[in-house]
């Protein structure tokens, strides 16, 4: 049966939003004051040691990114990813969205070993991967594949360099936070925007599952010692890992599930 692929919006106008939220994401990068890191965000509330692994909560609730990175880029270079996609080269960003997972498994442990300044540049890389990689994904879903393609190394750069600019701004004391959380600003909106696009697949409403989960995150992350003293079994920042792997895994559910729209 035909389904109906329309969006809120048309595919011009969509657009013309993407390319305001974008220079509004640059402006308000511009605008607003220098945003400095506290002293106190690596003192993580639980910091139980176990099997002499130093944080262990913190360290092995990265397991799950690990777990669905690497089950997300089985999938993607299986027979099963072919009917996920109208266009192969589609699949090429959720590569980097799955590699970014695995990446991020690695990073987040090594910095939670022994959190410092050095370490969390290895925390949050990776996550700058899976940002704009999905970003990327979205517009050649939405937009046009080729734009995709041609941003996709342009958006992953600018996601590396937030990383570089914020701690070449530490090392320089004057830490400044403003690029790095401008990008996961705009991924989150851009995520959001593009549901009013014209959908080429199905289950478009998995993208704000997945905002949700993301949301979810930085919620438990804000809320670390809260929780720890609240229940003294498992802290804000070891249940944020948790919520934001379900993120990832809810991309992979949405590609294994989703189908292309007939018109």
């Amino acid at each position: 049966m035909a389904r109906n692929r329309s969006g809120l919006v048309s595919r011009t106008t969509g657009i013309v939003l993407l390319c305001g939220l974008t220079v509004l994401v640059v402006v308000a990068v511009i605008v607003a004051p220098r945003v400095s890191q506290p002293l106190s965000y690596h003192n993580f509330a639980d910091q139980r040691a176990w099997l002499g692994i130093p944080n262990f909560d913190d360290v092995v609730s990265n397991l799950p990114f690990a777990f669905f990175g690497v089950w997300g880029l089985i999938f993607l270079f299986g027979k099963q990813s072919e009917q996920s996609f109208a266009d192969q080269r589609e699949r090429w960003p959720y590569v980097f969205v799955f590699l970014g997972l695995l990446l991020t498994a690695l990073g987040s442990s090594y910095y939670h070993l022994a959190p410092n300044n050095a370490r969390l540049v290895w925390d949050r890389l990776p996550m700058t991967i899976v940002f704009m990689a999905l970003v990327a994904a979205l517009i050649g879903e939405r937009i046009s594949i080729r734009l995709s393609l041609i941003l996709l190394p342009v958006l992953l750069l600018i996601g590396a360099g937030s990383v570089v600019q914020w701690y070449w701004s530490e090392l320089h004391g004057r830490g400044d936070l403003r690029i790095y959380a401008a990008v996961q600003v705009y991924a989150g909106f851009v995520l959001l925007l593009m549901l009013i696009f014209p959908a080429k697949y199905t289950r478009s409403s998995d993208y704000a599952v997945i905002a949700a989960f993301y949301a979810l995150a930085k919620i438990l992350e804000l809320t670390d010692r809260k929780i720890f003293h609240a229940i003294h079994v498992v802290s804000g920042h070891t249940l944020k890992h948790l919520a934001a792997a379900m993120a990832g895994y809810w991309i992979l559910r949405m590609l294994q599930k989703r189908r292309t729209i007939t018109t």
